[in-house]
């Protein structure tokens, strides 16, 4: 998928910029909640350090009277917790602990904070501690810390806990010097529970407001930044691109300087500078290759000339040399019948001269008409009558004329045709037949068989000669079809395979050799249905 330069660079940008607001808003957050917190604790702290003091003043006055209410009970661990006043009203001793629990009271009820005496050396069973009072006393004994903090959920409220321990002080000695304790001991220790819920609704707003103020400075600082980029950077990139794509398309376009002022400006130079140079070479190329196409067109037509030249100096030639070879054979045909008819020794013996003289003569004969061929067709004079054949008929004929040879070499011929009828040259078809048949006769040996098959197949008609022989290796089978190329076999001229060829392909067709099943070799050809009556030239149907 092809995605454009301006939506890699948004998305980039926008992944970067929610990297960093996500950075800044974990630090922002964790600060805030950390500076929250720090209040909180602050506040248990004063709370604790007023209470103490408030403690300390009591216990500094020996306790303090107040006038008891009805469901105010003395404190039992008092000596004479009530007095009397003259007037008959009663007042209740409060000492330091019951100041403490009855502030504490006070302030739960407005829902503010409690805070609670205890001790591991309980007087009072009511100031009993909790699990987090118990080890934050374990740990003040111990004399690991001077305070703990931590929160926790108490009921369905989150309570920001502060407890610190409580030492003995001269006051205190009033009531518990027959425990055994000295002045700086650790007597117990008050905790402070403040409630959390505001402060958490605190945090949770500011983090919202964080995220919101975040994601706006974000938004506008990526459309800022793309709105920068893409008059700054995408739209010069956008010109220099259009113009490459304009130079690339008609190379004689102007390329305009894009005037940025930047490196984008020395890019647009730099392009306009390359397209000049390429517009010259492309000049000097244009007319490098006309000169050359204009002297490549005047030689082909002289070497056209030449090989036109070269054909028809042989064809003539060949044509010369036909007439009287025709007339030696002749001679020696008459010669060798007398010679036969005075049958003497010394006659025997030049009889058999004669009769290599003739066969060579005939070999001469065939190879100047194989020539002719060829050249007829190289000249393009041959025309090819294209008519409605049956092949089938076509090929029994050619199978018929080579019986007596098969014979002679004990040598079956097998025909598999259909009865196809299609437009070809009987002649020239003929001409193919018997050369492909003529071959595969030479190379079967004896007791062997050729077939000729005849099929058709998706309007091509299919034709092959398959023989037993020796068969062709993969090596020579690109070779075979050319002109004079043989395989050592006596009285070849090399040209009936290259023959066959340029007919098949007159008729638009194909030729080819495969390796048999028998071992041997299968020739194959194929060629389309023609109209009845088309007259082509074979040189021209070649390249249809």
């Amino acid at each position: 998928m092809r995605i454009s330069l301006s939506l890699k660079y948004v998305l980039s940008l926008t992944l970067i910029v929610l990297l960093v607001l996500s950075g800044i808003f974990w630090v922002l957050t964790r600060s805030h909640e950390k500076l929250v917190m720090a209040q909180i604790e602050m506040q248990a702290r004063s709370l604790f350090q007023q209470i103490v003091i408030t403690r300390r003043w009591v216990a500094d006055h020996g306790g303090v009277f107040v006038e008891k209410l009805p469901w105010v009970q003395p404190n039992p661990f008092l000596p004479n917790p009530i007095i009397t006043d003259q007037r008959g009203r009663a007042f209740v001793k409060e000492n330091p602990a019951m100041v403490t629990k009855q502030l504490s009271k006070y302030a739960q009820r407005e829902g503010l904070y409690f805070f609670h005496i205890t001790s591991l050396k309980l007087m009072n069973p009511d100031n009993a501690p909790d699990d987090f009072e118990i080890a934050a006393l374990k740990r003040f004994e111990s004399g690991e810390v001077p305070e703990v903090a931590g929160t926790e959920k108490l009921g369905d409220t989150h309570y920001y806990r502060y407890i610190a321990p409580l030492k003995v002080e001269r006051a205190c000695l009033d009531c518990h010097a027959d425990q055994g304790y000295k002045i700086g001991d650790i007597r117990g220790a008050i905790s402070v529970s403040v409630p959390m819920d505001f402060a958490v609704t605190v945090i949770e707003r500011e983090r919202i407001i964080i995220i919101a103020g975040l994601l706006l400075v974000g938004g506008v600082l990526v459309v800022t930044l793309f709105l920068a980029t893409r008059r700054i950077v995408l739209a010069p990139l956008g010109r220099i691109r259009a113009q490459m794509a304009g130079f690339s398309s008609h190379s004689t376009q102007a390329v305009e300087l894009v005037r940025t002022g930047d490196e984008l400006e020395d890019l647009s130079r730099a392009f306009g500078e390359m397209a000049g140079a390429v517009r010259d070479y492309h000049s000097c190329l244009q007319e490098k290759i006309a000169n050359a196409t204009r002297e490549l067109t005047e030689k082909n037509i002289a070497l056209e000339k030449l090989h036109r030249g070269k054909s028809d100096f042989i064809a003539k030639t060949s044509h010369e040399l036909r007439t009287p070879l025709t007339s030696i054979k002749g001679a020696m045909d008459y010669l060798s019948v007398k010679l036969s008819m005075r049958d003497t020794d010394e006659d025997r013996d030049m009889l058999v001269f004669f009769e290599t003289i003739k066969k060579s003569a005939d070999r001469l004969i065939r190879l100047v008409n194989n020539i002719l061929e060829y050249e007829r067709v190289e000249l393009g004079r041959r025309e090819m009558n294209i008519r409605d054949v049956n092949l089938k008929e076509l090929f029994h004929e050619v199978v018929t004329a080579f019986i007596p040879l098969a014979v002679e070499k004990d040598v079956k011929i097998r025909l598999k045709a259909e009865d196809i009828t299609c437009g070809v040259d009987a002649d020239r078809m003929r001409q193919v037949l018997t050369n492909l048949l003529s071959n595969a006769l030479v190379f079967s040996p004896s007791g062997s068989a050729i077939t000729l098959t005849l099929e058709s197949r998706n309007g091509m008609v299919h034709g092959s000669v398959e023989d037993a022989g020796c068969g062709i290796p993969e090596s020579e089978r690109s070779s075979i079809f050319k002109e004079f190329y043989t395989r050592n076999v006596s009285g070849g001229t090399g040209l009936g395979l290259a023959i066959c060829k340029s007919i098949i392909e007159a008729h638009g067709g194909e030729i080819g050799v495969t390796g048999s099943d028998k071992g041997g070799s299968r020739f194959w050809f194929m060629v389309p249905e023609q109209r009845k009556g088309e007259h082509v030239d074979e040189k021209t149907a070649a390249c249809r």
